[in-house]
């Protein structure tokens, strides 16, 4: 039989060697498969034994595919009947164009036609398809004017284990699809391919004969444990599935799927007691596990390893203990869903570890282009490039050999006190890994003292190093410190590499100075513009968002999805006044107005002041979602809290000349729009904000005032122009700049504004 098995991009050469360590025969790497030849026992043995396949198909004849009526033709000469028995169901999935046929779409319904035609003519009935969970899969292949047609054997992907469960998630969550698994990190054929090219084969995890603790490190303990594990086992994988595709196929034949089943399992055995002599070799009595591993994630780890069946195999220990005794070491610095700062960190921490393994060590790596190398200071013996999602990626790796090449380090005084070294790749980070350490301490002491959880420890404090650091104390289940790391874009005067270099050490300063995970650092790019500073998110991305504390209330946060978190740490005085400013008056409460009102933050203060009314209004339907969810998370429902989605320009022009008067207006605008929700029209703080705050003292009840709040930097009100409008305005911004902010006072403005 002509048959080939498919697999992402670059593990071409190492699909091909572990088919031939199968028994397959007439092995020929191509593009995105490997070609073989054999019986179906063959062809079963690949998908039962292969940890790189993603799908194997049986070749069942190449047709003319010129054009549609050729397709169909083409298509109408097998014999479908043998292959799709009665009451089964079936799909065909294509791949490929040409000049004539243009759409895949196209040619699987074209191709699933004649399928069910011939079908019909011969039963009298088309069978079903079904696209989700088809008994047989017809795989097409279209290249030029001719087209290959195949019988997926497999059904779903080989990269989907089942220990993947240990995680939750259905089997075919996009993610995994993607580069990903639900057991942590990446792919399960990505983890094969990391810890084949480390040198664990069945039989054997070590270096010269001798088994030796392997150390997995990165967002992927799961599953790296358990593929380590399962090839170290010789297990095929295979049998971690449910009811393979073949056994639905009209031409399976049980004699060769249990001959395959038999030859995976004399392999297995083999690899068993070869595992068991390295064992007794270095002194393990019996009943030990035969394999020591060194994780980030113990439980996660162990949740994988009992899922596969592995549970006694493996001995592990987490890594934050040292990893001195291995002499192996896998890393997955990559995943489709890193931020930059996981990932500088997680390369970082390559570097050090890399440096403490009992030498001579082997490394493997799956990280992005050049950092696996940047970080070993070493050329890499082999290297592959691959991609994790929409990623570049690459596979390294490196040979047991001297010494590594010594990196600059810099030292860093941990919240505990303690003092810990961290590589570099700027020597004069050292300034700025000291500078933070102080900052922080100074800064949470004052934190803690005030009561305060969310504040900025770092302000372009060396001008050398311009990022703003904020300091997130996460509450609930999971409570944690977390940063959010903001660049500001540098100078076009400096050099792009030294600028990328002090922002990496930044990243991999920032986990070690504030005593938090390098998961929970976020970066984000803040580029100087016109209308003030503009963000362009580069942070990864959380399942759920979280929520901080501030002033006695919660606030949903989400660090990793949005270009803002939810919460400006800036405006932290001037909620509290408008807390004040809502009190009641006498017997009377206030009424409240949230003009441009994000995530309604203060409208939450305004409420636990004790305004009797609030209404909100923002044109993001996105934001007053979340405003609503905020003000629930405080107990402040019912209908006296309104939510109104609107353009706040026109809905305030309008709203003057209504009845409809509010005690305490809070407008914050933004520095510059030009929504689609806006029209033609853009909206520009220091252009328009007179105009602004004349329709808004005209929604002043009498005796009621605003707060307006501009983060324009340099913004100057027009106090001439309003004045002559009757609007008059006080300048109150030194009492709304707490004390993380004192070295940047012009953060924003802040103004009362009355009716005259």
């Amino acid at each position: 039989m002509e048959l080939y098995a498919t697999c992402a991009r670059g593990f071409e050469r190492l699909l091909a060697e572990e088919l031939a360590s199968l028994g397959c025969s007439g092995v020929r790497p191509l593009g995105g498969q490997v070609a073989f030849s054999g019986g179906l026992e063959d062809a079963y043995a690949a998908f039962l034994g292969s940890g790189l396949a993603s799908r194997v198909v049986a070749v069942l004849g190449r047709i003319g595919a010129r054009n549609a009526d050729e397709l169909y033709e083409g298509m109408s000469g097998i014999a479908w009947e043998a292959h799709i028995g009665p009451g089964s169901s079936f799909m065909v999935d294509a791949h490929g164009t040409n000049a004539e046929l243009r759409n895949t779409r196209f040619v699987a319904l074209r191709a699933k036609d004649a399928v069910a035609d011939r079908i019909r003519a011969r039963r009298g009935a088309a069978p079903a398809t079904d696209v989700a969970d088809p008994d047989v899969r017809i795989v097409m292949r279209l290249r030029e004017g001719r087209a290959s047609v195949g019988i997926d054997l497999s059904g779903e992907p080989l990269f989907v284990r089942g220990y993947e469960a240990s995680r939750g998630g259905a089997h075919g969550d996009a993610r995994r699809h993607a580069g990903a698994s639900a057991a942590g990190g990446i792919r399960a054929d990505y983890a094969r391919a990391l810890v084949a090219m480390a040198g664990i084969v069945p039989g054997h995890v070590g270096e010269g004969g001798a088994a030796v603790p392997c150390a997995l490190v990165g967002d992927a303990a799961g599953a790296l444990a358990a593929e380590a594990a399962l090839l170290a086992c010789g297990r095929a994988v295979g049998e971690l599935r449910p009811r393979p595709a073949c056994e639905r196929w009209g031409m399976h034949d049980p004699a060769a799927l249990a001959a395959a089943r038999r030859r995976l399992e004399e392999r297995a055995e083999a690899a068993a007691a070869a595992l068991a002599r390295e064992a007794e070799a270095a002194g393990k009595a019996e009943g030990e596990p035969v394999l020591d591993l060194v994780v980030d994630d113990v439980a996660a780890a162990r949740r994988a390893l009992d899922a596969a069946g592995l549970s006694g195999v493996a001995s592990l220990r987490p890594a934050s203990e040292g990893v001195g005794g291995c002499r192996v070491l896998v890393a997955s610095l990559l995943a489709p869903t890193d931020s930059p700062a996981r990932q500088v960190a997680a390369t970082a921490r390559l570097a050090t570890l890399a440096r403490e393994l009992q030498a001579p060590a082997r490394v493997a790596c799956l990280a992005a282009p050049g950092d696996a190398e940047g970080a070993m200071g070493t050329n890499a013996a082999a290297s592959i490039a691959t991609q994790v999602g929409r990623d570049a990626a690459e596979l390294t790796r490196f040979e047991p050999s001297a010494p590594l090449p010594a990196r600059p380090s810099v030292e860093v005084r941990t919240p505990t006190g303690a003092r810990g070294r961290v590589f570099v790749g700027v020597p004069a980070s050292d300034q700025f890994a000291a500078r933070l350490a102080k900052a922080f301490r100074l800064r949470s002491k004052w934190a803690r003292r005030e009561g305060v959880s969310c504040y900025r420890v770092y302000d372009a404090d060396l001008p050398d190093y311009a990022v703003a650091i904020d300091v997130y104390g996460l509450e609930g289940a999971h409570a944690r410190t977390a940063a959010v790391v903001a660049e500001y874009a540098p100078p076009r005067e400096i050099d792009p590499a030294l600028a990328r270099a002090r922002l990496a050490d930044v990243l991999a300063i920032v986990p070690a100075a504030l005593g938090c995970s390098a998961a929970d650092v976020h970066l984000r790019v803040r580029e100087r513009s016109r209308g003030g500073s503009q963000y362009s998110d580069a942070a990864s991305a959380r399942p759920e968002p979280e929520r901080v504390g501030e002033g006695g209330l919660v606030f949903e946060v989400d660090l990793g999805r949005r270009l803002d978190t939810g919460i400006f740490l800036d405006d932290r005085e001037t909620r509290a006044m408008i807390r004040e400013l809502a009190k009641p008056r006498g017997d009377q409460a206030r009424s409240f107005l949230n003009l441009f009102a994000y995530t309604g933050t203060a409208t939450c203060y305004a409420a636990d002041g004790g305004a009797g009314s609030t209404t909100t209004v923002d044109l993001s339907q996105r934001y007053l979602d979340w405003a609503r969810r905020n003000m629930a998370a405080n107990g402040f429902a019912g209908p006296e809290h309104e939510y109104v989605r609107a353009d706040v320009l026109r809905w305030a022009s309008e709203a003057r000349h209504g009845r409809r008067r509010w005690d305490l207006v809070f407008c914050a605008p933004p520095t510059f729009s030009n929504s689609s929700g806006m029209g033609r029209r853009s909206f520009d703080v220091q252009r328009d904000h007179v105009q602004l705050l004349i329709d808004v003292s005209r929604l002043l009840a009498y005796g009621g005032l605003c707060v307006f709040e501009s983060n324009l930097r340099g913004f100057e009100p027009d106090v001439a122009a309003l004045a002559k409008a009757g609007v008059a305005v006080e300048d109150v911004t030194p009492r709304t700049i707490g004390e993380d902010f004192s070295r940047t006072p012009n953060v924003h403005r802040c103004l009362i504004v009355r009716r005259a």
